[in-house]
């Protein structure tokens, strides 16, 4: 027998063996139509796994929010039945849930897929839902998963690279796929989906291999929250950087060199405020700054590893008959600026920060504006520490990545990655230090985060921290990695206090991963309508009548230049309201309007972006007000 907890605390002993199914059907005949999964534990199971140890059970109900991870696991293969049925030479790939949705990765022998076939894909899965055909877990041998999925070469390689034993696979209907689950009990609770796109995608992302069809979908638990999803999604193309960019004159892109984008006016502006920024917190927390080359030797690039792992992504030249590679990376860079003196502990930490811009050959079928690009600067940093540091600098950094997080209103969860299983160097031991180290700062500051057990870099642990923007998506962009790996490779040294020469811990870091692309990540988060201090243009100034009112407005638009304001005035000769929408329409956070009221007692009158209140103040009031929310950026 076995004792089973439910969620009121009560306790029930079963026969060991009982499935979530079995004892749904103790407590009321009719709660197992309405149950999806089990959690038993604290973990998700499919309702039909036997049981065989005391825990505690909680028996979820279709429709309940927070299981979107599941239920797009589960549509996957909804999605791959209704091709099976439709295509019946389809051979499948890979079909994980990710953020936000699923995709499936197919190849349907020969058959080209477009936007236009979704409907059509769509129509067969809601009929697989009306069916309401249960999920069933079954357990094979290997030898039985390759004779089931024979006639699919996909599959059959991911079964070859399996360890002999027992394989899990699920069935529905008269399909089955190779999966580890859990699932949904029924497909009857897939009903709210919406599949959303369609692209190429090599297999296992070995562009020399098979080009699949991967089909984008979503899947949630109501109606209600795919509807509300949808109307994101449509917010979110509308937010498009790429659309914004070229509205604002921000950046271009020319077929004369894709993936090198070219900044224009107005996104100079953005850049070199949020560049001056970096500096101003960079040097507050006791950076220094340096500048490496972008074009070093051959022998560099081997030294620390790139030339045979990573050439492929390089760009090359031969100069004096020596082969050069463009720098993908400012690390090399950085370790040859530590070996130009001899370091002490007491220069520890030492903090070397550098804009550098850097070069990587990316594939042309991924390039997508400023988030992926051949040509972007990285803001690195390489701290210089003791073991017994770890913790301590940690901690500065995570109180630095808050500042800056929150000062452009993203919030962030953290995820540590801890030593792989085989391919790593260094000691466990001081593995196993600096790891609890990176755990142990987070812990002292009350920070949750996620452990991803054997995710970590061959050369050391990292911490990720995961951005969500206004639009409610997940960006990587910070991150903290411990190097075990460069020091050793450039034989950086330090002279520990007893006058012996030690080797020094590393931390790479960057905080915004790249300039260019948090600034695509910011266009899309404010939708263009940037934070005064970020503005591009930060007033314009429209007259009323441009003979009676053009001295009092040339005379407010000099003193806020003498404020440092970005500031224009409007004299075309359009109507006033054209001139207010067109500068809405811009995304500029004030815009004046002077006439002679304003003139005669020395007033200003002005509209908020996204506002249609329109205020008026003394002209000095006025400056000091904007002054002060650049000065405090706009908290």
């Amino acid at each position: 027998m076995i004792k089973i907890t439910f969620p009121d605390l009560s306790v029930k002993e079963f026969k060991a063996g009982i499935t979530p199914a079995e004892i749904a059907t103790t407590i009321s005949s009719s709660l197992l139509k309405k149950c999806m999964v089990a959690k038993f534990n604290d973990q998700l199971i499919d309702l039909t796994k036997p049981l065989h140890e005391d825990g505690s059970i909680e028996l979820i109900l279709g429709g309940t929010l927070g299981y979107e991870n599941l239920l797009n696991h589960s549509c996957a293969h909804l999605l791959a039945q209704a091709l099976k049925e439709l295509y019946p030479l389809a051979m499948f790939g890979v079909g994980p849930a990710i953020e936000e949705g699923f995709y499936y990765d197919v190849d349907l022998g020969g058959v080209k897929l477009t936007e236009e076939d979704l409907p059509k894909i769509e129509k067969k899965m809601q009929a697989l839902v009306a069916s309401g055909e249960n999920i069933i877990r079954k357990e094979v041998t290997k030898e039985e998963a390759l004779k089931l999925f024979a006639k699919d070469v996909y599959k059959t390689e991911l079964i070859n690279e399996l360890e002999d034993g027992t394989i899990t696979i699920y069935e529905q209907g008269n399909f089955f796929d190779l999966c580890r689950g859990p699932h949904v009990s029924s497909t009857k609770w897939l009903k709210n989906f919406k599949l959303l796109s369609v692209s190429g995608a090599y297999w296992r992302g070995d562009a020399k291999r098979a080009q699949l069809q991967r089909i984008y979908g979503t899947c949630f638990a109501t109606e209600e929250a795919l509807k509300n999803h949808l109307n994101l999604l449509e917010e979110r193309k509308k937010r498009d950087h790429r659309k914004i960019g070229k509205e604002l004159g921000l950046f271009m892109i020319s077929e004369y060199g894709p993936g090198f984008p070219f900044w224009l006016p107005n996104g100079m502006i953005l850049r070199r405020n949020l560049e001056n920024f970096w500096y101003k917190i960079h040097t507050d927390a006791g950076y220094q700054f340096v500048q490496t080359p972008i074009m070093l030797n051959k022998e560099l690039w081997e030294i620390s590893g790139h030339w045979y792992n990573y050439k492929e992504n390089m760009y090359t030249s031969v100069i004096d008959e020596k082969e050069f590679a463009i720098k993908p990376m400012n690390c090399p860079g950085g370790m040859l600026v530590y070996k130009n003196d001899i370091h002490s502990y007491r220069d520890f930490p030492l903090r070397i920060g550098e804009l550098g811009l850097v070069h990587r050959h990316e594939a042309s079928g991924a390039l997508n504006g400023l988030f992926r690009v051949r040509n972007f600067t990285q803001d690195d940093a390489h701290i210089f520490i003791t073991e017994d540091q770890i913790e301590e600098e940690i901690g500065r950094l995570i109180d630095l990545y808050d500042e800056v997080y929150r000062v452009f209103n993203l919030s962030y969860h953290i995820e540590l990655s801890t030593r792989p299983l085989d391919k790593y160097i260094g000691s466990i031991a001081t593995w196993d230090k600096a790891e609890k180290a990176l755990a142990s700062a987070m812990e002292k500051k009350n920070i949750k985060y996620i452990l991803n057990p054997g995710d970590g870099a061959f050369y050391g642990p990292k911490l990720d921290f995961k951005l969500r923007d206004s639009m409610n998506r997940i960006w990587q962009c910070g991150t903290i990695q411990l190097d075990m790996n460069l020091p050793e490779r450039f034989d950086l040294t330090y002279v520990d206090e007893q006058g012996e020469k030690r080797r020094p811990i590393m931390l790479h870091r960057a905080l915004f991963g790249s300039i260019e692309r948090f600034i695509g990540i910011l266009i899309e988060h404010y939708a263009g309508a940037f934070p005064l201090w970020l503005a591009p243009k930060q007033v314009v100034i429209i007259p009323v009548n441009n003979d009676a009112h053009y001295e009092y407005a040339k005379m407010l638009a000099s003193k806020l230049k003498d404020a440092n304001i970005r500031v224009s005035i409007d004299t075309r000769n359009e109507k006033m309201n054209y001139k207010i929408r067109e500068s809405q329409t811009q995304k500029i956070p004030y815009t004046v309007v002077l006439g002679d009221n304003e003139a005669n007692s020395n007033l200003v009158t002005y509209r908020h972006h996204g506002s249609t209140e329109s205020i008026s103040m003394p002209l000095d009031e006025f400056i000091n007000k904007l002054t002060q929310e650049i000065a405090t950026l706009g908290k």
